[in-house]
């Protein structure tokens, strides 16, 4: 990207500063709620990790921070006021059923990068999530292979539809 891109987009939303500001890019700025998200197996199999109606919630800002939300619908509440006090069965079900990171992302062509710096997962800190990008309107698919070994992968999808400023 040319520096008087850079400095024009600077210039005239004063947002984007050092974020790629490309057509895609400022077309993921946004807040996304999820629509869906699918596992598709090679041999046809299609799973929900979180059920047909999962909850979520995507955020990308202009000055390239994000954050992904996903969580399944009707979650049991916990029986404790205090979740550091909850039984530890009661905890090992509300992680199960949630799914949070958050960092910086950009776009790296078609594919965008989120570098994890939190995460419900401390697997995921440090991590580039690779994410392959579709938009169509208000309409964004991300997806991602997975490699299960022996050969062997899965592919995850989410839908997302961006939520408009009321």
């Amino acid at each position: 990207m040319t520096q008087a891109r850079q400095r024009s987009w600077s210039e005239s939303e004063n947002l984007l500063t050092g974020v790629d500001v490309s057509v895609g890019a400022k077309e993921l700025i946004g807040t996304w709620s999820l629509r869906d998200w699918r596992i598709e197996y090679e041999d046809g199999r299609v799973t929900r990790p979180f059920g047909a109606c999962a909850a979520g919630q995507l955020l990308y800002s202009a000055n390239g921070w994000m954050s992904a939300t996903v969580s399944a619908r009707d979650r049991r509440t916990l029986d404790a006021a205090n979740a550091r006090n909850a039984a530890e069965a009661d905890k090992a079900t509300a992680f199960d059923s949630y799914f949070h990171y958050a960092g910086r992302w950009h776009l790296d062509g078609d594919v965008v990068v989120h570098s994890v710096s939190l995460a419900l997962n401390p697997g995921f800190v440090g991590t580039a999530q690779r994410r392959s990008v579709r938009l169509e309107g208000t309409e964004l698919e991300l997806a991602v292979q997975e490699s299960l070994g022996n050969g062997q992968s899965r592919r995850h999808v989410l839908a997302w539809r961006r939520i408009e400023a009321d």
